[in-house]
């Protein structure tokens, strides 16, 4: 005399994030009244049950419970064919145990997440992203990388190619965005692009696109920087205003120095000359005046007053030049020399890494601006009124580095870099 238990289906199928149900039979073959205490094993355990758990018998009855098997969506449901046992334990006679068991497939499902990091890259030729994919579904997959551009502006380069995730596992490939072409001065230039992020082996449906959860498509953008900035063009122009200056100083003083040389060389040959004898002049008559005696009597005017003469003003251009690194600070400065005075028109600040961190621009005491580095790659200033720096005092550019930027090398640089353009009118003080 025994107990007896049969399940319904010999075998199942269950969708993960879907339910399943199949009845067990139990049937108490004793002479006893008997209680039977029914529990899953095997490896669908975690995610089926029995209702109910435990049966009442009668000698010679039986009672169908039923079985609900849910795998949940989850990586950690793997896709395959698994045994499910379900142990029918007497109360009384523990002895008569029995274990029906069934085979339970769960079919596969893909799934992946994808991002790409950073959205907005900036350079002037190029730039590097990364692009994270995680499996989320319950069997391995290889995961593909399509790049799309509008035009063919930019090329891209993925490594790896693709990528083998086990369930569950993420990882990364790197993605290089690259111009066809510099551009030399102007604006910068806005490329977006698109990722298309897929598994191997998967085609789009005749009557429509795969599911969202199978590919993703991850919108990047790549910001394309003049090669030669708008304050490089101010200098060129400066340079340009100072040769200009120099030769229209330069040739007056050639001149003056070859008029000198040719009246130097006219005494010099009236010099040699010997003149003809002339008669000498009647004696004057006695008690007459010779001739200039009267103003030879006569004294000269005094000296100089001893003012000195107003020195000169001419367009002055320095650069301020900073390096500092990550965590650090440092100060570049100009100063002005004794006697001078220094008024500037026109400042440009070059942030051509793309840096992290704090500029300040100072004039002698006064604070002129405080930017933030991320914010500009070139900025420009320009006043109707010069803002005047006395003699001695110093124009200064602080930088607080948080993060060197990357060049246009593409290779990130491992100290901040700026520059400080400076312009005006440099004069003497008069005294």
């Amino acid at each position: 005399m025994t107990a007896s238990a049969e399940l319904g289906l010999p075998a199942l199928t269950v969708s993960p994030g879907d339910v399943a149900t199949t009845t067990l039979t139990v049937r108490n073959d004793t002479d006893i009244v008997e209680a039977y205490s029914l529990e899953v094993v095997g490896a669908c355990a975690s995610w089926t049950t029995v209702e109910p758990a435990r049966l009442s018998l009668f000698p010679g009855t039986s009672e169908t419970v039923t079985i609900r098997l849910a795998p949940a969506r989850s990586h950690e449901v793997r896709a395959g064919e698994f045994p499910l046992g379900i142990r029918v334990l007497p109360a009384e006679r523990p002895e008569l145990v029995t274990v029906p068991e069934t085979t339970v497939t769960v079919t596969p499902f893909r799934e992946l997440r994808a991002a790409l990091a950073p959205r907005r890259r900036r350079g002037w030729l190029r730039a590097r992203y990364r692009t994270s994919v995680r499996n989320l579904g319950n069997t391995a997959a290889v995961v593909t990388f399509a790049p799309a551009q509008p035009g063919e502006d930019v090329r891209f380069g993925f490594a790896p190619e693709r990528l083998r995730l086990a369930p569950g596992e993420s990882a990364e490939t790197r993605l290089r965005v690259r111009a066809r072409k510099l551009i030399w001065f102007g604006k910068p230039a806005t490329w977006p692009f698109e990722v298309t992020v897929g598994q191997e082996g998967e085609a789009a449906k005749p009557d429509g696109p795969q599911p969202a959860e199978r590919q993703h498509v991850l919108e990047g953008e790549f910001v394309q920087h003049a090669l030669l900035p708008k304050w490089l063009l101010a200098l060129i122009a400066a340079l340009i205003a100072l040769v200009l200056a120099w030769l229209t100083l330069v040739r007056p003083a050639v001149r003056s120095s070859a008029k000198q040389a040719a009246d130097k060389a006219v005494e010099q040959k009236a010099a040699s000359f010997t003149p003809a004898p002339v008669a000498a002049p009647p004696a004057p008559a006695p008690g007459a005046t010779p001739s200039g005696q009267g103003q030879q009597q006569g004294g000269g005017s005094g000296g100089g007053s001893g003012r000195s003469v107003p020195g000169t003003e001419q367009q002055f251009s320095t650069t301020v030049d900073v390096t500092t690194n990550t965590g650090g600070s440092a100060v570049g400065a100009y100063r002005v020399g004794h006697g001078k005075v220094f008024r500037i028109t026109d400042i440009v600040a070059a942030n051509f890494q793309g840096d992290q961190g704090l500029l300040t621009i100072k004039f002698g005491e006064q604070t002129i601006t405080t930017i933030a580095l991320e914010t500009f790659r070139n900025q420009d200033y320009h006043w109707v009124t010069p803002i005047e720096v006395p003699e001695d005092q110093t124009v200064t550019a602080s930088v607080v580095c948080q993060q060197p930027g990357t060049p246009a090398s593409g290779k990130q640089a491992t100290q901040c870099h700026e520059l400080l353009n400076v312009s005006g009118q440099l004069s003497d003080i008069k005294r």
